[in-house]
């Protein structure tokens, strides 16, 4: 559990696992000059303790335009492994929350739906051997959930986020695997804890496992992005089958 304010601002932050999930609750006012600054808190909150539900009911906001910041973090995580945090906030004062982009549980916890049956984890450290153990990760994910054909690619792209923290963030990480909604797609993330990004180091031999960096992420991934945070980064992807490529 952690609480705490994010400064410049009355907005004050409650962070408890709440198996299978984290809460963050969120009481204060919430303004222009803390926006921000909530954004980034939001978005290390999601990396690290994914999935999320926000409960927003001790949340004043007295400018409708930061409601904006919600729909930031909406669109930003729409593709992480986890997905989008869900939104727990009474029917009643629910209105305005409709249209930021994220999923509303109307105020009770168990609306939120989240399964971890889609989801698998591994905290690694920037180690030789981390690449092979995020391949396992993968390979586990794509046999449980019937996924054969996207595992030859995404053990390709998880080898190049992993060797890419080992090599050059020197950070621990923490690898994510989902099961895509359309239950076609494997999501991909590695959260590490340097502000550096991702780096091509140049080309290697075609028979190499990894060293190819950027360009083979962009050649075999359906889409990918990094999402900086206030204490590091997510480097993310999405996979397919590779007739779907």
């Amino acid at each position: 559990m952690h609480n705490g304010a994010i400064m410049p601002t009355d907005v004050h932050f409650l962070v408890a696992d709440d198996d299978p999930y984290a809460v963050v609750q969120l009481q204060g006012v919430l303004d222009q000059r803390s926006a921000e600054a909530l954004r980034g808190a939001l978005l290390s909150v999601v990396a690290d303790r994914t999935p999320a539900v926000i409960e927003v009911t001790g949340l004043r906001i007295d400018d409708p335009t930061v409601l904006s910041t919600f729909g930031e973090v909406a669109r930003e995580t729409a593709d992480w492994p986890a997905g989008q945090p869900v939104i727990s906030v009474p029917p009643a004062v629910a209105d305005p929350w409709r249209g930021v982009g994220f999923r509303l549980a109307d105020g009770d916890r168990r609306a939120a739906g989240f399964s971890t049956e889609t989801l698998l984890r591994a905290g690694l450290d920037p180690v030789p051997g981390a690449a092979r153990r995020a391949r396992e990760l993968v390979t586990e994910a794509c046999a449980r959930w019937e996924l054969p054909e996207v595992a030859g690619p995404a053990c390709i792209v998880v080898t190049e986020l992993v060797n890419n923290v080992v090599a050059h963030a020197q950070t621990a990480m923490t690898v994510l695997v989902g099961r895509g909604t359309d239950g076609d797609t494997l999501h991909l993330s590695v959260r590490d804890w340097s502000p550096a990004l991702p780096v091509y180091g140049g080309p290697v031999p075609t028979t190499a496992y990894g060293g190819r960096g950027l360009l083979l992420i962009e050649a075999v991934a359906l889409r990918w992005g990094v999402s900086d945070l206030p204490d590091g980064k997510v480097v993310w992807s999405v996979v397919a089958p590779d007739d779907d490529e």
